[in-house]
């Protein structure tokens, strides 16, 4: 789905009449730049470690957004409790228990009611399993993204195409803007403003 629709190009400084494949292009952009496949709001999935004493992890993609109807971001949540890593030390009874009963490996559901999250910052604060042991690593199924496009990722769309306009490669007659030959580009279209503007949505994760 484009940022930017054909009613907004002249609240944006863009002419009336650009073609749509500039704003498909500068879209295309924006989500590479952004390490993500889109910026509304869209189910994601991670297994992440957790720190050993330590119950929280930080999520990669932000904000935290219900989808639709839902009540809550959080869709899913598994934690496993598995055999201290090197360097870490969870000897005692509970691990000794747990490690009779063959606890470490399993997968267990969390209830997301429990858990407590900050939506601007992905970060979750799990609960302890039953028996009182951390979770070693977690699952997390969840929603995020803009429930509406904003001023800002709109205004930094719009300068993407101003950018490109005005770079002698790009702005040549053609039927149709190839993504990849904007991708090339990158460097010069997304200019320091424009990644001001859309740092707050760059994914948490690499690659």
């Amino acid at each position: 789905m484009a940022y930017l629709e054909p009613e907004d190009y002249p609240n944006y400084g863009l002419p009336a009449g650009t073609s749509a494949d500039w704003i498909t292009a500068a879209t295309a952009l924006i989500n590479s730049y952004c390490r993500r496949p889109d910026l509304n709001v869209t189910q994601y999935t991670e297994r992440l470690r957790l720190t050993s004493g330590v119950q929280t992890v930080r999520l990669s993609y932000l904000p935290l957004a219900p989808l639709g109807a839902a009540a809550s971001p959080l869709v899913s949540l598994e934690g496993r409790y598995a055999r201290p890593r090197r360097g870490e030390v969870a000897e005692g009874p509970l691990a000794q228990i747990a490690w009779a009963f063959s606890l470490p490996g399993q997968w267990s559901a969390i209830d997301p009611a429990t858990v407590d999250f900050d939506a601007n910052t992905g970060e979750l604060t799990l609960p302890r399993n039953l028996l009182g042991l951390e979770y070693n690593e977690v699952m997390a199924s969840y929603t995020a993204g803009l429930a509406t496009i904003g001023d800002d990722v709109k205004t930094a769309c719009a300068q993407i195409v101003r950018n490109a306009q005005a770079t002698p490669a790009l702005n040549a007659s053609r039927a149709r803007i190839d993504t990849m030959h904007m991708q090339y580009f990158s460097s010069s279209l997304v200019d320091q403003t424009v990644q001001a503007w859309l740092r707050p949505y760059v994914a948490n994760r690499l690659g």
